[in-house]
Parts: C-alpha cells; sequence; structure tokens
C-alpha cells in the first residue's frame, strides 16, 4: 500500500505544469539576485612592476591608474585609498580621496598629495621622504558597485651596517634592536636591504635582527668560525626567533643626510665629554653611528682618523684603502667602546642643513623618479670588525 502510494506521488509530481514545479521547488530556498554591470563597467587598478626609489629627504611618485572593462562613462563618484602594508593583513592608512576631498593621515600628514585629478590618475607623491617610509603600499579604487587595487614597494638608497651597542654583543631582543638602530638615526634594516648589501660585499659573522622578526647575517668570505668553510658564501638564516626572550646584535638600514658629518679638526685629542661640547661649540652635534655610514657612503667621507660617536664608539670611514689606515677594503673601521675619559682621538660631527622656503633641506636633491638613479657614485660596501 504504502509502495503505490509513493508512485502515486511521483507521478501526480511529474503531471504538474512545469511553471508549477519550478514555483514549488524554489520555496524554502535562497534566492540568488544577480545583478548586471553597469555601464562603466569593472574598475581595473595597474601599478609600477617592480619598484621605486629614491632616498630619504626627497620625493617620489607612487604610481597608480585604472581603468573601467568595457570602457564606458567615468562614475560620479570614485575612491582613491591608499595604504601601507605593516604586516600580514596589517594596513596603515596613508591617504584618501573622494571627489574633491582628500585627507592624509598620522606620519603622512601634509607629506602625501595626489599627483593629479586627470582621468585614470590615482597615483600619489610623497614629499621629504622618511626611513619610515619604506616598504609596500596598497592603491584601492571603488566606484559604487567594483573596487580592485595594486601595490607598489618604495625603496631607499642608503647602506646597511651591523650594530651592537657598549653592552656588548648578542645583548638586544627584536625590541631593543629597534630601539637602538632608531637611536642611531637608522631603521632596523629589510631582508632585501641585506641581501643588496651582502652582493656588494658585506661580510659579518654576527646574527643579528632584521624587521621581520628574522635573525640573518650576511658571509661573503666564508670560513670555520662564521658556519663552516665548506658553506657556501650568501645570507645565513636562523629563522624567526622570540623577539622578547632571544637576544642577537642587529642590522639597520640608513639612507641619505640632510647634514653634513666632518671631522673636527683640533690639535689636541678629547675625551667624550670634551667631544660632544666641541662639536656643539662649532654648531653641531656629535655625529651617530648611522651619520657616519651615510656619510662614508653616500657623501664619499674618507679620514684615516679616529674620532668619537655619539653612542661612545670609536670609528672612521675610509672610501680609498690604504695601508696605513686598517686594511684593503673600504669601510668604516670601528675601535670598539673605550673608556669616555680617555683622550685619545678626535671627534665626528654633524651639522644639519638649514630648511628653505619649502620646509626641505637647503640644497637637498629632489628626486621625482621611478628609476632610482643614485645622487652619488656607488662604493663597494665592506665593514671591518
Amino acid at each position: 500500500m504504502l509502495g503505490w502510494l509513493t508512485v502515486t506521488c511521483v507521478f501526480l509530481a511529474l503531471a504538474l505544469p512545469v511553471t508549477s514545479r519550478l514555483a514549488e521547488a524554489d520555496k524554502g530556498r535562497r534566492k540568488v539576485v544577480h545583478v548586471l554591470e553597469d555601464e562603466s563597467g569593472a574598475v581595473v587598478v595597474q601599478t609600477a612592476p617592480g619598484k621605486v626609489v629614491t632616498h630619504r629627504g626627497g620625493s617620489i611618485t607612487l604610481p597608480c591608474r585604472y581603468h573601467h572593462e568595457p570602457e564606458g562613462p567615468e562614475p560620479a563618484r570614485i575612491r582613491i585609498k591608499w595604504t601601507k602594508v605593516t604586516g600580514a593583513l596589517q594596513f596603515e592608512d596613508v591617504f584618501v580621496a573622494l571627489g574633491r576631498q582628500q585627507r592624509t593621515f598620522g606620519g603622512y600628514r601634509g607629506r602625501v598629495s595626489r599627483q593629479g585629478s586627470g582621468l585614470g590618475d590615482a597615483s600619489v607623491v610623497i614629499h621629504n621622504v622618511t626611513l619610515q617610509d619604506y616598504g609596500r603600499y596598497e592603491c584601492e579604487v571603488t566606484d559604487d558597485m567594483e573596487d580592485d587595487t595594486g601595490f607598489v614597494n618604495l625603496d631607499l638608497e642608503g647602506v646597511v651596517f651591523p650594530y651592537h651597542p657598549r653592552l656588548g654583543r648578542y645583548k638586544m631582543n627584536f625590541h631593543e634592536a629597534q630601539e637602538v638602530c632608531g637611536q642611531q638615526d637608522a631603521i632596523l634594516a629589510s631582508y632585501g636591504q641585506l641581501h643588496a648589501a651582502w652582493l656588494e660585499g658585506l661580510d659579518w659573522c654576527n646574527a643579528g635582527w632584521l624587521e621581520d622578526g628574522s635573525v640573518q647575517y650576511p658571509i661573503s668570505q666564508p670560513r670555520d668560525q662564521c658556519g663552516r668553510k665548506e658553506t657556501p658564501a650568501g645570507v645565513r638564516n636562523y629563522g624567526y626567533r622570540h623577539k622578547e626572550d632571544e637576544r642577537y646584535d642587529a642590522f639597520c638600514f640608513t639612507s641619505n643626510l640632510n647634514g653634513k658629518v666632518y671631522f673636527l679638526k683640533r690639535h689636541k685629542k678629547l675625551s667624550y665629554a670634551e667631544a660632544v661640547k666641541a662639536c656643539q661649540r662649532d654648531g653641531s652635534t656629535i655625529a651617530k653611528a648611522g651619520q657616519l655610514y651615510a656619510a662614508w657612503k653616500i657623501q664619499l667621507l674618507d679620514r684615516c682618523e679616529a674620532g668619537w660617536l655619539e653612542d661612545g664608539s670609536i670609528r672612521y670611514p675610509i672610501v680609498n684603502p690604504r695601508r696605513r689606515c686598517g686594511g684593503s677594503a673600504p669601510g668604516v673601521r670601528t675601535l670598539g667602546f673605550p673608556d669616555k675619559k680617555y683622550r685619545l682621538y678626535g671627534a665626528y660631527c654633524f651639522r644639519q642643513d638649514a630648511e628653505g622656503p619649502d620646509g626641505t633641506a637647503e640644497g637637498q636633491e629632489k628626486s621625482n623618479s621611478t628609476t632610482g638613479k643614485p645622487s652619488a657614485t656607488q662604493t663597494p660596501l665592506s665593514v671591518t670588525h
């Protein structure tokens, strides 16, 4: 009896008109509504391949253009938003524009502007570029119904240098390394910056923090005391380490100086306190380690005289190696952290450029190019112990 009833129900269902069957099937189901694109079509964002390059204190365009596929009239309200990628799914607001309304955020206030309001142009210009501007940026363009994004990598010309404080080697966790680099007019280097420095000849046998939380070190001349002689040259990687508990040195990065480093000529040698006061009397401040490295790399400062720096270390920059100046390779020679009372050394001072009417340093080279043309002759990078 049950079997007969079942068959009958199926027969009745098949006998229903097609429209009735579809209506019954739709009951209780989730409906999908398809919305046709408007006449402007899908928005498509295009950004520069590779990277754009500038230096600290310069200006740089982050290129971004958009169009619609298929082409149609420009939507009435286009929203352009720039953010900086600071981590996995982490972003920092930089700039937003909606029609004629524009806004910048945080440390970008007063430094970021839209390149133009022409059709399809979402590019922005960053003025007075800082070390912290280095990194990856996202350009997002949104119309009423569609959006698309593109990415631009901003790189800086500069120099990577290994650093440890007076306390000694392997004394800093990640956060302390960040702070120490900042104190030396620098930031923690990225892997890309360290790798580029290794390609230029940087060789350093002590592992240091990088900005992504990894610990690495560059070896150009493999040797047993630096991870075995048989191991190929390259950037050795300890991987990502615990940022609070583990301790290493740091690899710092700095860029173009908005000023000048010079050796203060004095007939007598100075203690640390005397060096600080002597620079101040000369209208300057005692130079930081990052400033001396930048002066060596970018301004080609070459001085075969050891001098005090702000951190209490003794260093001197050599562009043209000679026998009496500590080795056969160019680099910044480091003599450690002696007792600050010793009157055995000179002083390196830093004088900042005066600001011009536009808020930039007078005489400062401006760059607004995606090619990253160097501002000075490049020299092989080598840092000696």
